[in-house]
């Protein structure tokens, strides 16, 4: 959490003015329209649990309503977490599959978007605290995927993430000895950026502040702590480059 977002939890949580359910609809459903509320909590109750064909109907026709836009033919799984679904767009023809987390948390500029054509795997987490997700077009993003940011964290087209990788991230501050981790500043590095055609293998960390090129793999279980350059083939821990595609 970014210091700004924990400033911004700490001030609704500590509100005396504020009841319960203003809490909930600021921090959950991101409005304090009592229409809007109805909507996440019929959604979110009774129809995001719902399996099978029926399922999928229900929420092709409901989910809509939660979200900032949504493509046709774009369909959802079942068991999806939503909070403040209203600054998530996803584009046409997507499928967001069962147990997404999605949360949007920040200021009214922060926003997750998803274009066109792309796959969330089961599982995967996208979440910002005072920041922003794009995901390009025809992007697949492997199970129990990570991608967290407090600033901005893009991604190219026809990228391929395998499963259980983990983006971006924010780092706690350490420097004051008298001052509990916990409880100090949250840094942030300025986001991940990925080129186009970018694959990561299964269990790759790609840490905060790196950009890695358009066409690069990185291999399975690989850390990168810094810039891969465009078609580079980079492994290891750090992940370092062993050869170029070109």
């Amino acid at each position: 959490m970014s210091r700004n977002e924990h400033h911004r939890f700490s001030k609704i949580m500590d509100d005396d003015q504020r009841g319960f359910l203003s809490k909930y609809q600021d921090l959950q459903v991101g409005n304090r329209s009592f229409g809007r509320l109805l909507v996440y909590e019929f959604c979110t109750t009774f129809i995001s649990p719902v399996q099978g064909a029926l399922g999928l109907v229900l929420r092709k026709l409901c989910f809509p309503w939660l979200f900032k836009n949504v493509g046709k033919r774009t369909i959802f799984g079942h068991h999806i977490g939503l909070r403040n679904p209203a600054r998530v767009a996803i584009g046409a023809a997507c499928v967001v599959d069962d147990y997404v987390q999605i949360s949007a948390r920040g200021e009214d500029e922060d926003e997750i978007r998803i274009a066109d054509k792309s796959l969330i795997g089961q599982n995967v987490r996208l979440r910002t605290r005072g920041g922003s997700i794009h995901i390009g077009e025809q992007n697949n993003i492997g199970p129990d995927c990570h991608i967290g940011t407090s600033s901005l964290i893009t991604t190219g087209h026809h990228c391929l993430f395998g499963a259980r990788c983990y983006i971006g991230g924010l780092s706690h501050g350490f420097e004051d000895t008298d001052t509990p981790m916990t409880e100090q500043e949250m840094v942030s590095k300025g986001g991940v950026q990925f080129g186009d055609d970018v694959w990561l293998g299964a269990h790759v960390i790609v840490n905060d502040g790196v950009r890695i090129g358009s066409g690069a793999i990185i291999g399975a279980g690989s850390v990168v702590t810094e810039d891969i350059p465009d078609f580079a083939v980079a492994v290891g821990t750090p992940a370092k480059v062993i050869r170029m595609r070109k």
